[in-house]
């Protein structure tokens, strides 16, 4: 195992350009902590960012996540280029020639995968506590660590959206190709969302039933989007007479569904890999 991570990195870390997106996904996860610093001054109206409360533990853990998991496409495009990559310069069947079995090869890109969500999700944690111990006004070990499910989806979505990353490099050869079929998959998606919600099933319920088991879309619902749960939005929602009656916890039947489909994309690259000719 040590070995075949060890290729992939080196394989990486060679390569200029994925350096340079890997060096950027991290900075750019650093600037979170910059948005504690923005200040607004409108009129005789003066608040900074930190003081909405969005570095309040637990809710900080919610914020960070759904942020960190934007950025997610920077790695996206080292794990495609890393599988174009290896068609362009002939290393797989270099690979397979030096005696590294195809199995070897998808556990390898895999490993390397399970890395980089890995680094990720402890980045995002000792940044969140950073940032919460400095802002936070609830400190008590109790309240710190009582929404790390938030880090625990975050790390499941970076895996299973990398590893349908990994299916799409290989299934179309070339990084271009294999975005811009990841960007169509995600059109598709928003289409039949559509089409089920304002045609088939207007209610909603059945619609919303059916489209969680969507790929994208389930790891979507890992992570939903904190804004509406600020204190902000929620003062806001009842002078307006609006009850705010969303779930915002991390779904266990999401969590199911994104592993799921992390093994599918698994089992259909070493599937498409095994019968292609090299």
């Amino acid at each position: 195992m040590k070995r075949l991570l060890s290729i992939e990195l080196q394989k990486i870390w060679l390569n200029k350009a994925s350096r340079i997106l890997t060096l950027t996904y991290f900075i750019l996860l650093s600037f979170i902590a910059l948005i504690a610093s923005i200040k607004f001054e409108i009129g005789p109206l003066h608040f900074q960012v930190a003081e909405m409360g969005i570095f309040n533990f637990p809710y900080i853990w919610h914020f960070n996540t759904y942020v960190a998991a934007i950025l997610k496409l920077f790695l996206a495009i080292i794990i495609v280029s890393m599988m174009a990559n290896e068609y362009s310069y002939g290393t797989l069947k270099q690979n397979l020639i030096d005696g590294l079995s195809k199995k070897e090869f998808i556990l390898s890109k895999f490993v390397t995968i399970v890395l980089f969500a890995l680094c990720s999700t402890v980045f995002v944690f000792i940044m969140t506590l950073i940032l919460g111990y400095n802002f936070s006004s609830y400190t008590e070990l109790s309240i710190v660590f009582s929404d790390l499910d938030y880090l625990l989806a975050f790390f499941i979505k970076l895996v299973g959206f990398f590893s349908f990353c990994l299916f799409l490099g290989i299934l179309v050869k070339r990084s271009a190709f294999a975005l811009g079929f990841l960007l169509v998959w995600n059109i598709i998606e928003g289409i039949a969302k559509g089409i089920l919600y304002f045609r088939i099933f207007p209610e909603g319920k059945t619609a919303n039933y059916i489209t969680q088991f969507f790929p994208l879309e389930a790891m979507s619902n890992l992570i939903v989007e904190p804004w509406t749960r600020t204190s902000i939005a929620k003062t806001i929602g009842t002078q307006m007479g609006v009850e705010n009656i969303k779930d915002y916890s991390v779904p266990f039947s999401a969590v199911v569904i994104v592993i799921f489909w992390t093994v599918i994309f698994l089992l259909l690259s070493y599937r498409i890999l095994k019968n292609r000719d090299l």
